[in-house]
């Protein structure tokens, strides 16, 4: 198949998904073409059978905001048009479901361009939600020939708030290549990390309000009471400023690393003792996936859709947005005990083999999209 995927290129986890599913899908034999403002993050070398064709924008005083919007409806066009695509896989509704449907409009009759919208989260529970993008959200995601969701969870949400028939939605988790992410990789950074010795706690975010960073520093500081350890902060974003006031405000300046936006994550990820999710919402938890490969139990809320990734009190534990006081408690009791620790570690990388990892998710969509071009009804 020749395929086109839109995704936005910066760090986060539908993005990460995308890039992930093109680069399999290319390993697997299908031709695939990038179509975004930038190139993904995680597109960083070439790879056969894999393009990328940059959204070019001008910029003209008549416009207060440049209208992306159309400029990736004319680059999706323009694309099918030249490179003869089957389909267009769009990661988050907003604003690309809109935009391909406007593609797929300005090729009626020339060619039967069918897209797919896959669902991420915000693009739903949040942004999807406002009065300025609902009418259009629900508009796109009805018009698209094939509609995923990467959790149940989210499939409800939509259902329930963009009136979408329970049949249109077919759920495909995140995943993994755990080939890649998984315990043990070298070069590991541990001695420069915690170079006394001590356990490594991680947290990976956009550092989004959602993400409530500074719950992470206070779980940590608990856990720093009774456990030797360092925090490790990876990522970027609006409330980066006030978790290092947080830092500050606790004392834990010499505790706690902030690396930024770091890929690759995984060389990260497989020298971490504990990962911290403790999001007032996940529509799915994809760092927490990572994690839990790499061989890290994680300390997550019992929000969203993080209960279908993460068994509490088998792969890690689940506690009340906002708990902190239970979240540290479960970080002291994984770290403490370091048989639990191995038992946690364990069942987590057995669960990311099995129910996960690439192998087992990207056929899934192979076979999905070969249901669309055979018999897609909008």
């Amino acid at each position: 198949m020749k395929i086109g995927i839109t995704c936005y290129p910066t760090y986060g986890g539908s993005g990460a998904v995308a890039t992930n599913l093109g680069l399999e899908l290319a390993q697997r034999g299908h031709e695939v073409h990038f179509i975004s403002y930038d190139q993904p993050f995680r597109l960083a070398h070439f790879h056969e059978r894999v393009f990328f064709h940059e959204v070019e924008m001008e910029d003209y005083p008549l416009f207060k905001h440049p209208p992306y919007t159309l400029a990736l409806a004319v680059a999706l066009h323009d694309a099918a048009r030249k490179y003869e695509l089957d389909l267009v896989h769009v990661h988050y509704a907003i604003p690309h479901a809109t935009s391909a449907w406007v593609a797929c409009e300005m090729l009626q009759g020339e060619r039967d361009l069918k897209i797919v919208t896959t669902l991420h989260g915000t693009d739903i529970t949040l942004v999807g939600l406002h009065p300025s993008f609902q009418a259009i959200t629900q508009f796109s995601i009805l018009r698209s020939h094939g509609l995923t969701a990467v959790s149940e969870f989210l499939k409800r949400e939509t259902i329930r708030d963009f009136s979408v028939p329970e049949d249109r939605i077919e759920v495909v988790p995140n995943f993994v290549d755990t080939r890649i992410y998984r315990p043990g990789l070298k070069p590991c950074h541990r001695a420069t990390l915690a170079p006394e010795g001590e356990k490594i706690v991680m947290h990976i975010s956009n550092f989004r309000p959602v993400k409530r960073v500074e719950d992470v520093i206070e779980v940590f500081a608990r856990i720093l009471n009774k456990i030797p350890s360092r925090l490790v902060l990876v990522g970027d974003g609006p409330d980066r400023p006030r978790a290092r006031l947080k830092v500050e405000e606790l004392g834990l300046q010499d505790r706690v690393v902030f690396l930024g936006e770091y890929t690759p994550v995984q060389e990260l990820l497989s020298c971490a003792d504990l990962f911290l999710l403790p999001s007032k919402s996940e529509s799915f938890g994809l760092a927490a996936l990572e994690a839990m490969a790499c061989g890290s139990p994680v300390i997550a809320s019992r929000a969203g859709g993080l209960p279908e990734v993460i068994i509490d009190g088998e792969t890690g534990y689940l506690c009340e947005p906002g708990d902190i006081d239970d979240m540290g408690a479960a970080g002291v009791r994984v770290l403490g005990d370091d048989k639990h620790w191995k038992e946690l570690s364990d069942a987590g990388r057995s669960l990311a083999v099995k129910n996960f990892s690439s192998e087992r998710i990207v056929p899934d969509y192979e076979e999905y999209y070969r249901r669309v071009l055979r018999d897609a009804v909008v």
